[in-house]
């Protein structure tokens, strides 16, 4: 049992770790592995091994029925359990897709096109919005690329670069290399919606593991997170938390945008209330049959965001007292407040995708960005298994 997470609620580990028996304990694999990934490709339950196959058997037992019957009501009840844990109402609009990207360009092709597109960003941002932005102002969008450096003055240079005229906010919740949590996330969001900016958070490094209060920013913010990280519910499950009201009209669409069209057009592109509108086509729903199976399996045990975040802070601190044991404190990157570190613990390393590669060798499965080491623990780690895996790490970083 595990009851150093709040009072009056214990893991039980042994049962824990047994829901994970594919990804623990993989057939064919004879040396134990530790996979100190759970910020990027956390293991999966095995229910989400039984998802995709009920997801199969609904297929051949309906057919086209299965999308009324079997899929809408997950896609209900699975957007309701996404937005409570990330701190919205149950109630809120929300679209899916199969990766962010989809999701937040849709967005960007909704802005209004009246004038020169301006766009408010970070450095520390995710790839896959650093490139879309870059191509963009390669056609002439002006992008606002603010430091990241130094963090603790982040949201000041935030707040400056949020002048009239900016079309849209695009910025992270939790950046990606160093585990930093944005400060006054609020404040920031608030802010781009009091002059008209869109306002856009990349939720995914903060999901199932950081709490996020969004304040007087709530009513404004679009908010975008995915299945592949913290939620352990594997890919082609992403979503985009709508505000209530939202009348935008993305120029990138499918045909999903607008069922009610399809019996006849009444002049002009219709778009659904809600989430719908950012909506695209005919998608694979095995993800979502993952998704609801998993949402199922945190609340089996009880893990609650407020839970999950209690234990990634006993585990990171944990992470991070090796290390400054080991005489390698000095090179972590990320924050030592625990109400500003993110979900994993981040060194600086010459050689990183190296040390990836040898520790791999030796069973020890940590990720590298650039230059940057990653080491990210999950609640299905034993103490042992995290002390194992760090001092392997030490010994490599040595080498």
């Amino acid at each position: 049992m595990r009851g150093d997470v709040e009072q009056g609620f214990s893991l039980d580990l042994d049962a824990f770790r047994a829901a994970y028996s594919r990804f623990l304990a993989p057939a064919g694999d004879a040396a134990p592995r530790i996979l100190l990934t759970g910020h990027s490709h956390q293991a999966w339950p095995d229910v989400a091994r039984d998802a995709l196959a009920a997801c199969f058997d609904d297929a051949a037992r309906l057919v086209d029925g299965k999308w009324d019957a079997a899929v809408l009501p997950r896609l209900s009840a699975v957007g309701a359990a996404i937005l409570e844990r990330m701190g919205f109402e149950r109630g809120d609009a929300i679209a899916f897709g199969q990766n962010t990207h989809e999701l937040v360009y849709r967005l960007i092709t909704s802005l209004p096109r009246r004038e020169r597109l301006r766009i408010v960003t970070t450095q520390g941002e995710f790839h896959s919005l650093r490139r879309q932005l870059a191509r963009l102002a390669e056609d002439g969008v002006e992008i606002d690329w603010v430091s990241v450096e130094p963090r603790h003055a982040l949201a000041d240079r935030l707040l400056a670069a949020l002048r009239p005229g900016t079309s849209m906010l695009a910025i992270s919740a939790v950046l990606f290399e160093s585990a930093t949590v944005v400060p006054r996330l609020d404040e920031i969001v608030a802010r781009a919606a009091e002059i008209g900016a869109v306002p856009l958070v990349d939720a995914y490094h903060a999901f199932n593991v950081v709490p996020l209060a969004w304040g007087s920013a709530a009513p404004h913010v679009f908010a975008v997170a995915g299945g592949y990280k913290y939620a352990a519910m594997g890919e082609g499950i992403c979503w985009m938390r709508v505000p209530r009201g939202c009348e935008l009209r993305p120029v990138f669409t499918g045909w999903f945008a607008d069922f009610g069209s399809l019996a006849g057009s009444s002049g002009g592109v219709a778009y659904a209330p809600g989430g719908a509108r950012f909506a695209g086509s005919t998608f694979d729903p095995s993800a979502l049959y993952r998704a609801a199976a998993v949402i199922e399996h945190w609340d089996r045990f009880g893990l609650t965001v407020p839970r999950l975040r209690a234990i990634s802070l006993r585990q990171t601190g944990r992470i991070l007292g090796l290390l400054d044991a080991a005489g390698r404190g000095g090179d972590v990157v990320s924050p030592r407040e625990p109400e500003r570190r993110g979900g994993f613990v981040a060194v600086r390393s010459a050689r990183a995708g190296d040390v990836v590669e040898r520790l791999r060798a030796r069973r020890v499965l940590v990720d590298a960005r650039r230059d940057v080491l990653r080491i990210g623990p999950a609640p299905y780690l034993t103490d042992a298994e995290i002390d194992q895996g760090v001092a392997a790490l030490v010994e490599e970083l040595g080498r």
